[in-house]
C-alpha cells in the first residue's frame, strides 16, 4: 500500500508537543480488536475493554466491561476519557449471527449504540469497523451512498450501526472492510485463517467454497489505514477498504499455498451454506462483495493492495514465527 507523506512532519511536530493520543479498543480480546491494538500501540497510548477473555498484550492495559451495561461504558469512559473509541466488540459471524440473531442484535447494534452515545458525552471520536456484508452480493461495484441491503442478520445488524452513527454523532469514522484476515490472540478460540494454516501444516484435506467473491486483506494494513486517517484526524467519513481484486476463499486458499509453498492439491472445492435471512429474496448461489474503493484511495491519498499484495505481507509478518500444533513434528516455521 502506498502513502503519500505529505504534512507528515507538521504530525510529528504536532505529537511531540501534545504527546500521543488516546485509544480504547472496545472489544480487545476479539481477532480485530487485538491486532489492531498490537499494531497501534507503537504509536498510541492504546487501552481495551474485555467481557470474558482477558488477552495479553504488552503494553495495553485492559479491562472487563460489558457493552450492554451503560454504567460500565461509562465508568471507562470518564476514566480514561480516550481520544477515539474503537468499536470492535460484537458476533463477526455470519453463521453464528444466523443462530442467535438476538445476541447478534445485541452486540453488533445495542452495544454500539451504548458506546457512540458516551462517546458523544466524553467528545471522543467513535471509529466503528464494518463489512461489505451490508450488501447482498449483486455482481456490481457497491460505493458508499448505496443502500444496504444484506440477506443476513450479521449485515442487518451492522448495518444498522452504520446508520445511527451517521445519523446521531458529530465524530465518527466508519471503515467498511473486505474479509480481514491474520492471527489472533485468543488461545481459546482458531479462527478460519488459523484453520486452514493449522490443516496445510497437518496434510489435511481443505474444502474451500468457490461461489462467494469479496476481497481479503491483511488486518495490519487495517492498521495502517487508521493510523493514517487519525493522524490527518479524519471525521464525519465512511470509507470503503477492499483489496483491489476480489476472489473466492478457495482461489485464495490457492494462492496462500504458491505464496507459503504449501501443498496445493490439499484443497478441494466446498460450498458454504450462506444463512439467509428468510423474509429477504434469494439472489441466487454465486457472490461477490466488490466494493469501489476510489473515494477512500483519493480523500486519504494512498492505494490499497491487491490480494496477492497482502498475503506478501502476511508471509513477511509470519514467515519464520513459530507456530505449534500438537502434530507430527512438532514446532514449524510458517
Amino acid at each position: 500500500m502506498a502513502i503519500k507523506q505529505d504534512n507528515q512532519e507538521g504530525l510529528e511536530e504536532r505529537e511531540a508537543l501534545l504527546g500521543p493520543k488516546t485509544i480504547l479498543i472496545v472489544g480487545i480480546s476479539s481477532f480485530v480488536g487485538s491486532n489492531l491494538a498490537e499494531f497501534l500501540k507503537k504509536d498510541y497510548v492504546v487501552y481495551g475493554t474485555y467481557h470474558k477473555t482477558k488477552p495479553t498484550i504488552s503494553g495495553v492495559l485492559s479491562l472487563p466491561c460489558d457493552v450492554l451495561s451503560r454504567e460500565e461504558i461509562q465508568l471507562v469512559l470518564y476514566t480514561l476519557r480516550p481520544h477515539i473509541v474503537i468499536y470492535a466488540a460484537g458476533l463477526s459471524s455470519i453463521e453464528d449471527c444466523a443462530d442467535a440473531p438476538d445476541l447478534a442484535d445485541a452486540l453488533n447494534t445495542v452495544g454500539l449504540i451504548n458506546v457512540t452515545e458516551y462517546c458523544q458525552r466524553y467528545k471522543a471520536q467513535i471509529c466503528y469497523i464494518s463489512s461489505a456484508f451490508v450488501f447482498n452480493g449483486e455482481n456490481r461495484d457497491y460505493i458508499e451512498m448505496d443502500i444496504p441491503d444484506s440477506s443476513t442478520t450479521y449485515g442487518k445488524t451492522v448495518a444498522a450501526s452504520e446508520f445511527y452513527i451517521q445519523k446521531t454523532s458529530l465524530n465518527y469514522i466508519i471503515f467498511r472492510c473486505c474479509r480481514l484476515y491474520g492471527r489472533g490472540h485468543n488461545p481459546l478460540y482458531m479462527n478460519w485463517f488459523e484453520k486452514m494454516q493449522k490443516a496445510f501444516h497437518l496434510g489435511q484435506n481443505i474444502q474451500l467454497d468457490n461461489l462467494i467473491l469479496t476481497g481479503y486483506m491483511d488486518i495490519y494494513f487495517l492498521g495502517m489505514i487508521l493510523k493514517l486517517a487519525f493522524e490527518r484526524e479524519v471525521t464525519n467519513r465512511l470509507f470503503q477498504i477492499c483489496t483491489n481484486d476480489i476472489m473466492s476463499i478457495y482461489d485464495f486458499g490457492h494462492l496462500y499455498a504458491s505464496i507459503f509453498d504449501e501443498n496445493v492439491s490439499l484443497l478441494g472445492k466446498g460450498r458454504f451454506n450462506f444463512p439467509r435471512i428468510s423474509s429477504v429474496s434469494n439472489t441466487g448461489d454465486e457472490k461477490s462483495f466488490k466494493m469501489d474503493i476510489s473515494n477512500a484511495e483519493g480523500f486519504l491519498n494512498l492505494k490499497l493492495p491487491s490480494i496477492q499484495d497482502s498475503l506478501k505481507l502476511t508471509f513477511h509478518r509470519l514467515h519464520g514465527e513459530k507456530k505449534q500444533y500438537r502434530k507430527g513434528t512438532g514446532i514449524t516455521f510458517i
